[in-house]
């Protein structure tokens, strides 16, 4: 099964997507591997610096904290693989005016599961080393270990994000971001053959749609498993 880092918005893998993101303001960029660890490891081989959670998923808290070697003081961007925000988004703004001593988190007005008060976090953080150099090196959620105490001290900064946000934890969402990214047209991978009628479908790279298939609000993989989304 292809891990969800690896699954395309717009056709291009949201690992690629996440690390064209923090290439904006540095390149020096770590990606933590655990789930699907031998395709991730492929695809990013040479790209990035890989941390491997060999034995258990740390979390995004164990995970920073694993990479603390190879972190050696500096302050921290966090970014998830799992989010899109658009295709173009530049973070050197958001990097530009932080003041390196509080926690600062990009966030999303509005919309569903909202994390602080009416805003959702939308994937992209900041962290100073002082709140890296804290952080337990076990399985942790960012929040959790960090973030709330933040919260709670006023040393936790929260800036809006303008743009589209999508967390692609869901098969709605997903097929939300992949509509968004072609403006509303089916997305077809390279190499996909689609002899039937998609209509604001996605179909992966190496994909198949038979002559006699109708896939409307679909997903159909490189392996022709097929998720409605309704």
């Amino acid at each position: 099964m292809r891990p969800k880092a690896l699954c395309p918005v717009g056709n291009i893998p949201l690992v690629d997507i996440a690390v064209a993101r923090a290439g904006t303001v540095t390149d020096r960029i770590a990606v933590n591997v655990h789930h699907g660890r031998m395709p991730m490891e492929s695809h990013l081989a040479g790209r990035v610096h890989l941390s491997i959670e060999a034995d258990r998923a740390l979390g995004t808290a164990g995970g920073v904290a694993h990479l603390r070697p190879w972190i050696d003081g500096r302050p921290v961007l966090v970014t998830n693989a799992d989010i899109w925000l658009g295709a173009d988004v530049d973070l050197s703004q958001f990097v530009e005016d932080w003041d390196r001593e509080r926690v600062r988190l990009l966030v999303a007005p509005g919309g569903r599961r909202p994390d602080f008060g009416h805003r959702r976090y939308a994937g992209v953080a900041l962290m100073p080393w002082r709140a890296v150099d804290a952080l337990p090196d076990e399985p942790a959620g960012l929040y959790e270990v960090s973030w709330r105490d933040a919260e709670a001290t006023g040393r936790l900064e929260l800036v809006d994000h303008v743009g589209p946000f999508f967390d692609c934890g869901t098969a709605a969402d997903y097929l939300a971001a992949n509509m968004a990214a072609s403006g509303g047209a089916s997305v077809i991978g390279r190499g996909a053959v689609v002899d039937g009628e998609i209509h604001e479908s996605v179909v992966w790279p190496g994909g198949e749609v038979a002559a006699y298939e109708r896939l409307v609000r679909a997903i159909r993989t490189d392996d022709r498993v097929t998720v409605l989304v309704r």
